[in-house]
């Protein structure tokens, strides 16, 4: 019982000391708090003092910046009153002048009015001095200014070509001259053979052989004619096909030379001759596009171009026509700063619709850009080889180089030939146009159609009017006349004085 007290006395006392500890650390923490408390309250008091101040500043400012507004706005309204009072006075001013206006217009048609009283009151005076009617003297003084403006328009027209002239022509000349003068090419063409020298007129019996039957195998065969007439030691191959002549003259040289002249040795030959001449054809598309240094050529293309070998247009070769056509193309290309490869392959290939089939439908310029097109060549080598005739817009400055090579290889001279119905009938039609102008004396076609030399009256035609002759001239024949190159169109007017001394 004595342990049991003192053990709860000790634990009573643990308790008590916990309990005044338990307090202490109460009251501890209420003072602590109250210290945080106030210190929480100073420093909110301290934040809203510092933000107070903020809020004055910055209402100060907005204040002040309120002031400068109102200010400008005052002088605003200020400005606006000035001018304001200003546009009033200027609407004033106007209205006055406009009065004043009103009243000239009203003073101008009254004398508008007194003078056109006069001007017909002078009129009747000078018809009735002239004795001319109205419609007479209306007439005399339309042609009068009819006559005064054809010659200020001649005139203009005058002007407006020699500065033309002036700005164009020189730089024109020097780049087709500079081309034209770098591509050196014969004047000799050499046209496809048709003719085959025989080595004794004996020849000619076995060539027709038996009845007949030698000759009749060797046109079965070929497709060509063989005319054999009484001119001696030679022999004519007639046919339309150039490439099948050119087979059938190989042949019979062949032939010839073999001297074992049957219808199974011409069949035999032929057939050789036929692979021989297509081998030749591909050699020489191939060898004309490596001459040129232009690569990556379809085959078909290549065949076409070696068939061009065998093609004559007016007599003149149409690959070395095509050759020429591309030096010129290419040199002018160079001259304009643009490719010459693109324009050398286009001007080479512009001629290739020549060589296709006569089944084709379409002209050869159409029929060359399909096939162009077709083989994977560049859309302006297609559209320069399809406009060079105009059948196809130009879509690009090489169709117009390749189209101005053309020409001038077509007419350089001695490049072509024509018939002689059809140049005499041209020098007439140019010489009918000449003469269907007023003031012509007499005209004349020179240099083979090229030029026209016109004389004009003296006493009719001045020299401004001669300029418009000439000019409406060269229109006409542009319009009227297909021709190869260009014509010159030269009109002279002279004055001669004839006195004889006695």
């Amino acid at each position: 019982m004595i342990g049991y007290f003192i053990s709860f006395l000790i634990l009573r006392n643990k308790a008590s000391a916990k309990e005044r500890i338990a307090k202490q650390m109460i009251e501890d923490a209420k003072m602590e708090a109250e210290r945080l408390q106030k210190g929480a309250e100073v420093t909110v008091k301290e934040k809203l003092f510092h933000k107070r101040e903020e809020f004055e500043k910055e209402t100060q400012e907005t204040k002040h910046e309120l002031r400068q507004l109102e200010k400008r706005l005052s002088k605003r309204e200020d400005n606006l009153e000035r001018k304001l009072e200003i546009l009033t006075k200027k609407e004033r001013s106007i209205d006055t002048q406009a009065g004043n206006l009103t009243e000239k217009e009203k003073s101008l048609e009254t004398q508008k009015g007194e003078l056109a009283k006069v001007i017909e009151e002078e009129k009747k005076a000078l018809l009735n001095i002239v004795g001319l009617s109205k419609k007479d003297a209306e007439d005399l003084l339309l042609n009068k200014l009819e006559k005064e403006l054809e010659e200020e328009c001649s005139k203009l027209i005058n002007r407006k070509l020699q500065a033309a002239k002036d700005t164009v022509e020189d730089k024109a000349r020097s780049l087709i001259c500079t081309a034209v003068q770098r591509c050196a090419s014969s004047g000799n063409i050499d046209n496809v053979v048709s003719s085959i020298p025989l080595p004794s007129n004996d020849m000619k019996g076995r060539i027709i052989g038996r009845e007949g039957r030698n000759i009749r195998a060797f046109e079965k065969a070929t497709g060509i004619d063989v005319i054999v007439d009484d001119t001696p030691g030679i022999i004519v191959l007639s046919g339309f096909e150039s490439i099948r002549r050119e087979m059938a003259r190989m042949a019979m040289e062949k032939l010839i030379v073999d001297g074992r002249i049957h219808p199974a040795r011409i069949e035999e030959l032929v057939e050789e001759t036929k692979k021989e001449l297509e081998h030749i054809i591909i050699e020489t598309g191939k060898q004309t596009c490596f001459d040129l240094d232009i690569h990556n050529v379809h085959q078909e293309i290549i065949t076409l171009m070696g068939k061009l070998k065998y093609r004559t247009s007016y007599g003149q070769n149409q690959l070395q026509h095509s050759i020429e056509v591309a030096n010129i193309a290419g040199m002018l290309a160079g001259e304009l700063k643009l490719d010459p490869q693109i324009a050398k392959r286009a001007g080479l290939f512009h001629d290739i619709g020549k060589a296709v089939s006569v089944d084709s439908e379409g002209t050869h310029a159409v029929i060359g850009s399909e096939i162009a097109r077709k083989r994977d060549e560049t859309p302006e080598v297609a559209n320069a080889i399809g406009a060079h005739h105009e059948e196809m817009p130009m879509e690009s400055a090489y169709a117009v180089i390749v189209l101005v090579a053309d020409a001038l290889s077509g007419s350089r001279p001695g490049a072509r030939r024509e018939t002689f119905e059809k140049y005499v009938k041209r020098l007439e039609k140019l010489e009918n146009i000449a003469n269907s102008f007023g003031g012509v004396e007499s005209a004349y076609a020179i240099q083979a159609g090229r030029e026209v030399r016109v004389i004009v009256k003296s006493d009719q035609v001045n020299d401004d009017m001669a300029a418009k002759i000439c000019y409406d001239m060269a229109k006409e024949i542009e319009e009227e006349l297909e021709y190869p190159g260009e014509v010159t169109v030269t009109v002279i007017r002279e004055t001669r004085n004839v006195e004889k001394a006695k």
